[in-house]
């Protein structure tokens, strides 16, 4: 339960002002189809969140147990700095040509994905809780919390939210399992 919570949380407040909610919010200016991006934003991130936590449960199979809290603690604390890095959509987003509105989300959410911090945090957390199932649903569930609003909502949500200070909550958050994951490497909470 442990590591479904901190996955909800932790990619939630890391999701938010992030380009794929930015992306989500594009999405729906531009296809006023609410319930087939939440839809293509579910199946994108089910699929790229069990590729990243597979890859983080074979990563911590392959590394030494103290070896790989030393990396995750690291990680952990890199996070919570990248964190506080604001995000912009690049480009705008152009429909995929002969796809139609699910397609497309699924397509470009899985691409905007890709090496994005919610990714990594998925592949660092699912190495840390070994736990496939709950890390996924944990992050999956996160995403879906930050981006439903976004799509349903839009600029008018995401204006009124204090952007600095979720994305200082979620590295506050990451800081503390780091630096928790690094006493632990060292022996001082055992």
């Amino acid at each position: 339960m442990n590591a479904f919570l901190i996955s909800v949380g932790v990619v939630a407040l890391g999701e938010i002002g992030d380009k794929t909610q930015l992306l989500a919010m594009v999405l729906a200016a531009r296809y006023h189809r609410p319930g087939l991006i939440c839809l293509g934003i579910l199946i994108a991130t089910l699929v790229n969140h069990a590729l990243a936590g597979a890859v983080g449960i074979a990563v911590a199979d392959l590394l030494h147990p103290t070896t790989l809290q030393w990396i995750l603690g690291i990680s952990f604390l890199l996070m919570a700095g990248w964190l506080l890095i604001p995000d912009k959509l690049d480009d705008t987003p152009k429909p995929l040509h002969g796809m139609g509105v699910l397609t497309t989300t699924i397509v470009l959410f899985f691409l905007a994905e890709m090496g994005d911090k919610t990714q990594i945090a998925t592949i660092a957390l699912a190495a840390r809780f070994d736990s496939l199932l709950a890390v996924v649903a944990g992050s999956t569930l996160g995403m879906m919390l930050a981006n439903v609003p976004a799509v349903y909502l839009g600029d008018k949500a995401a204006s009124k939210l204090p952007l600095k200070w979720v994305h200082g909550a979620a590295a506050g958050l990451f800081a503390v399992i780091g630096i928790g994951t690094l006493l632990n490497a060292a022996g001082w909470l055992s």
